[in-house]
C-alpha cells in the first residue's frame, strides 16, 4: 500500500466504526434506506420491508432524499455520528438517489464520512461520480473469485437490461467487482470487501478472495456468517470455530474487521451499544 493510501486508510480507521473495532461501540453511523432495488440475486438474500428482522436487506421504508437529510439532521443533533452510509435494502448503485444524497450530505454535513455498500456490478461505471460525491469508503461484497463456486451463490445478474445466468453472469459480476476495486482505490476511496461465509460452498475459498482483492487495492476485509435464507435456508449458520479459522486465514493477507453486527439497512446510532443502536422500526411515530 502506498504512503498516500496508508495515510488515508489510517484517517478512516480512526473515525469509522465499521473499520475500527476499538471505536465500534463508541461512535455512530446512519444507514439511509434509499435504494430498494437490486441487479443481482444472491442465493442467501431476501430483501424485505418490515419492522421485525434484524439483518441486512431489511428496512422499514424507503426514504426520499429530503427525508434522509432531515433524518440525518435530527440524529446528529442527538448522538455522536461519524458516518452516513447507504446499504440498501437493495444495491446502492441501483438508485439515482444514492449519489444525489451523497452530494447533498457533502454540502450540508461536510464533517461526516460518506460510505456505501454495493455488490460492485456497476462500480466501474460510477467510480468517478462516487469519488466526486465525496464518498470515502466503499464496501463491495465478493463471495467468490472462482466461477465454479460463484455459480452456486449467484443466480441471476441483470446488466444493461439483459439477464445473465450461470458462469456468464458470474464472470461479468466478478470482472466488474475487481475492476471497481482498482478504480476506486486509484481515486483515493478506501475499499473494504465483505465475504459471506457459506459452509460447504466457499468456506475453503475465502483466503483466495483475500489474495485477489488485495492485489486489486482493497484495504480491509470483513468475513460475515451466513444468515440461512432463500436457497441456503437449510444450511446451518457457520459456527464460531469455522468463522474464527477463516478470519485468521484472511488476516495473514489483509487486515480483518471482526465486530460487524450485520445491521439493517435503516440502522442508526452506535453499533452494538445497548440503548444506543436503533433502526427506524424502533422510532415511535416515525413519519418516514
Amino acid at each position: 500500500m502506498s504512503d498516500k493510501r496508508m495515510s488515508h486508510f489510517a484517517h478512516i480507521t480512526k473515525a469509522h466504526p465499521c473499520f475500527n473495532e476499538k471505536i465500534h461501540d463508541k461512535v455512530g453511523r446512519i444507514h439511509i434506506p434509499i435504494a430498494p432495488n437490486c441487479n443481482i440475486q444472491c442465493g442467501f438474500c431476501t430483501r424485505k420491508l418490515n419492522d421485525t428482522e434484524k439483518r441486512p436487506g431489511v428496512a422499514s421504508c424507503i426514504m426520499s432524499v429530503d427525508d434522509a437529510i432531515e433524518h440525518i439532521r435530527e440524529t446528529t443533533e442527538k448522538m455522536p455520528i461519524n458516518v452516513v452510509g447507504v446499504a440498501g435494502p437493495g444495491d446502492s448503485l441501483c438508485s439515482e438517489d444514492t449519489l444525489k444524497l451523497f452530494n447533498r450530505v457533502k454540502k450540508e454535513f461536510p464533517d461526516l464520512i460518506l460510505c456505501m455498500s454495493t455488490n460492485g456490478l456497476l462500480v466501474p461505471e460510477y467510480a468517478d461520480e462516487i469519488a466526486q460525491a465525496g464518498v470515502k469508503t466503499v464496501t463491495i461484497t465478493i463471495n467468490a473469485v472462482d466461477s465454479d463456486i460463484g455459480v452456486q451463490i449467484y443466480d441471476d445478474i441483470v446488466y444493461h437490461g439483459k439477464m445473465y445466468h450461470g458462469k456468464e453472469g458470474f464472470e461479468i459480476l466478478l470482472e466488474n467487482q475487481l475492476k471497481g476495486i482498482e478504480m476506486l482505490s486509484e481515486r483515493g476511496v478506501v475499499v473494504k470487501v465483505n465475504s459471506v461465509l457459506i459452509p460447504g460452498v466457499n468456506d475453503k475459498h475465502i483466503k483466495e478472495i483475500a489474495k485477489e482483492v488485495k492485489a486489486r487495492g482493497a484495504s480491509i476485509m470483513n468475513v460475515i456468517p451466513l444468515i440461512p435464507l432463500n436457497k441456503f435456508k437449510d444450511l446451518e449458520k457457520p459456527g464460531c470455530g469455522m468463522l474464527s479459522t477463516v478470519r485468521n486465514e484472511v488476516e495473514e493477507i489483509l487486515p480483518i474487521f471482526r465486530a460487524c453486527t450485520q445491521c439493517r439497512a435503516d440502522a442508526f446510532g452506535i453499533p452494538g451499544a445497548k440503548q444506543q443502536d436503533f433502526s427506524l422500526e424502533m422510532v415511535p411515530n416515525s413519519h418516514y
